[in-house]
């Protein structure tokens, strides 16, 4: 099959039929890995797609296992997961692997339940620290894993494959917070996956610390079952899989862009500019009530996908959510991933960031607006705030 005739295939299969911008702005809210774009049974036509036009190598565990990846998991998945981009030199290798694939240490692997999980590579900008791992299990099939859209766009051709995780983290013994996000990266054969985690830190680091992953379980969806009412992880395996992780800050290429620009109730306090991510800062009426680490901690074990305002609504306080949307001097959309009270994540996606056009709204319709149709929508005069803001 040549590549043009399979564009045309999913460009007829990926026929929206339902309001993609919706899906998007759900998926930040709850920070869960969905399908997004797709239906179920087109999600299994895309799956089924780009696994048969897959690497050499896919469904040979041999030849797989002959190619040394621990320690080399970030350029295996650095393309393809939302938080792309060359991590070169950034990133500290704690595990390496052999060609017959010995590790160098055990201190950062850990066996359950007949699954290992072993932590690869770490990269902190302050902010966020991605973690990339290797999960084997003996008895699994992972080649059933569907894959979802990383890019902004159906035609950017951009999937990754995703590994549910459950349980908690900490930074230098502060208190757990819940595992939001999920591992995003590429099944290597059956019994192997290779993936990223991104976790938000509560507050900026510097220097160096250590990151104590506390899994109590792991799990994937199987695109066999995609006619199933609920597939979220299919294949769930409860255990324990603790490792700690130091990390050092690395803080080349990240700026942070002070504003303190207040229109309406929102203020735009800053902006961070990483080499993966666009953060950007702002509060609205009701952020001063902090959520301390001993509520967070109640309400989660209740339901761990509450976002920071239903936590605030169940409390009794009062939030005001804005919705954010930024673009760069190109007019190229950034890629939202998550909004919460008073952070607004984006990926850069190797995109060129020289000035960037930020909108603030307080209305959802008018943020879909300018979503759907670009940096130039009539929806733009509707910001509460529009900054544009030079970065170099």
């Amino acid at each position: 099959m040549t590549d043009e005739k399979l564009d045309q295939i999913l460009k007829q299969a990926l026929a929206p039929e339902i309001n993609d911008s919706e899906i998007r702005v759900h998926k930040r809210r709850k920070g869960k890995m969905k399908f997004g774009k797709i239906g179920k049974a087109v999600a299994a036509a895309v799956a089924v797609a780009v696994i048969g036009i897959g690497g050499l190598g896919y469904f040979n565990p041999v030849l797989a296992a002959k190619i040394p990846l621990i320690g080399k998991i970030f350029e295996k998945v650095e393309e393809d997961v939302t938080y792309s981009g060359d991590y070169t030199d950034k990133g500290t290798v704690l595990t390496n692997e052999d060609p017959v694939g010995n590790l160098d240490t055990s201190d950062y692997s850990v066996s359950d339940q007949g699954i290992t999980l072993t932590a690869s590579e770490v990269y902190c900008d302050g902010y966020s620290i991605f973690l990339t791992v290797n999960i084997e299990a003996e008895d699994a099939d992972f080649t059933h894993i569907p894959e979802h859209y990383t890019g902004v766009n159906v035609a950017d051709n951009r999937t990754a494959a995703g590994f549910y995780i459950g349980g908690t983290w900490s930074v230098d013994g502060s208190s757990p917070e819940m595992l939001k996000n999920t591992f995003e990266g590429e099944v290597i054969d059956s019994h192997t996956f290779a993936g990223m985690l991104k976790v938000d830190l509560a507050k900026k680091v510097s220097g160096s610390g250590e990151l104590n992953l506390n899994v109590d379980g792991l799990g994937y969806d199987d695109d066999r079952m995609l006619d199933s009412e609920e597939i979220s992880a299919s294949h769930w395996t409860d255990g324990n899989w603790n490792i700690v992780i130091p990390f050092e800050v690395n803080e080349t290429d990240v700026k942070t862009i002070e504003v303190g620009e207040k229109k309406g109730n929102i203020t735009l306090d800053n902006v961070v500019v990483s080499p993966y991510q666009v953060i950007v800062h702002a509060t609205t009426p009701g952020e001063h009530r902090e959520l301390t680490d001993d509520w967070r901690e109640k309400l989660l074990s209740k339901d761990p996908d509450l976002t920071d305002a239903e936590m605030f609504e169940i409390i009794g306080w009062t939030y005001e959510p804005c919705y954010t949307i930024v673009f760069n001097q190109d007019g190229e959309i950034l890629h939202p991933d998550m909004e919460m009270a008073g952070w607004a994540g984006f990926a850069v996606q190797g995109k060129e960031i020289k000035t960037l056009h930020i909108f603030i709204y307080d209305n959802l319709d008018d943020w879909d607006r300018m979503e759907s149709e670009g940096m130039n929508s009539s929806a733009a005069d509707k910001a509460v705030i529009a900054k544009e803001i030079r970065v170099e």
